[in-house]
């Protein structure tokens, strides 16, 4: 099934998904790159700080959503930033060997299962020299995570959300590993950041534009507002609001590469 990505539902938490963006892209030191492409820009509004860090680099943001790409391409940022849809996987294998400078994928290799797998494309896709860097969710299990998984597989949902997409990132040192036995020299970490979120259920709000994305829409009309109702029901307890706002402890993983 083909997901339909809602870009006003994911820009709801816009600083908090940004944040990692932010960290990600301060830690890659190119001085003058002239190819930029980010892998999965979403709405294009954290591509645009790409143009704000190299004004003179050629900046493409690449998304397999149609909405994603036609909300960055009617953004602000089109006018710095030429936005594309394709599959990143074909993209790779559409990239001229050793064509781009800087390559950025925030939070998009999660939904490739196969992922580890790229990791000898991505590095081919860049010049020697160049920077490869990448964010995953690392809170895969985590209740915003597994009360989804384990209301999926309950009845009368079980039939329908079988198969459902869900994301999935190894830890920091299997990325290291993997890009040093390709000869880069590799800078990887993990940050957790606590996320203060206001509003009803709001990591509900929060996982149903990602995480929770795939199962949502697997399911009929007729079944999704009572997965929905109880999922809110879970979320609620597992992350209570004591009267400053839910706290959402949110693990990221963080990937840097200068290929050889």
């Amino acid at each position: 099934m083909t997901l339909a990505w809602d870009p006003d539902r994911y820009l709801a938490y816009a600083d908090e998904r940004g944040r990692p963006f932010v960290d990600l892209v301060g830690r890659v030191a190119a001085v003058d790159p002239q190819v930029v492409v980010d892998l999965g820009c979403g709405p294009g509004n954290l591509t645009s700080l790409l143009a704000d860090r190299w004004p003179a680099a050629t900046i493409t943001g690449v998304d397999s959503s149609d909405a994603m790409i036609r909300a960055a391409s009617d953004s602000s940022a089109a006018e710095r930033v030429a936005f594309h849809r394709a599959d990143l996987r074909e993209w790779l294998g559409a990239a001229p060997r050793a064509g781009v400078d800087v390559l950025v994928s925030n939070a998009t290799l999660q939904w490739l299962p196969e992922h580890l797998d790229l990791m000898p494309a991505l590095v081919r896709a860049v010049r020697p020299g160049g920077w490869l860097a990448f964010q995953v969710p690392g809170n895969h299990d985590q209740p915003s995570h597994t009360l989804r998984a384990e209301l999926a597989a309950e009845p009368p949902y079980a039939a329908h959300t079988a198969g459902a997409a869900a994301p999935h990132a190894h830890g920091a040192a299997v990325y290291l590993r993997a890009l040093q036995a390709l000869g880069c020299e590799v800078d990887a970490w993990e940050t957790t950041y606590l996320h203060v979120l206001h509003g009803q259920d709001p990591v509900f709000a929060w996982v149903s534009c990602t995480g929770a994305r795939p199962t949502l829409q697997a399911l009929p009309d007729d079944l999704r507002t009572g997965f929905e109702d109880e999922l809110k029901a879970r979320l609620r307890a597992a992350y209570p609001d004591e009267g400053h706002g839910v706290v959402l402890p949110f693990r990221r993983i963080f990937v840097v590469a200068r290929t050889p």
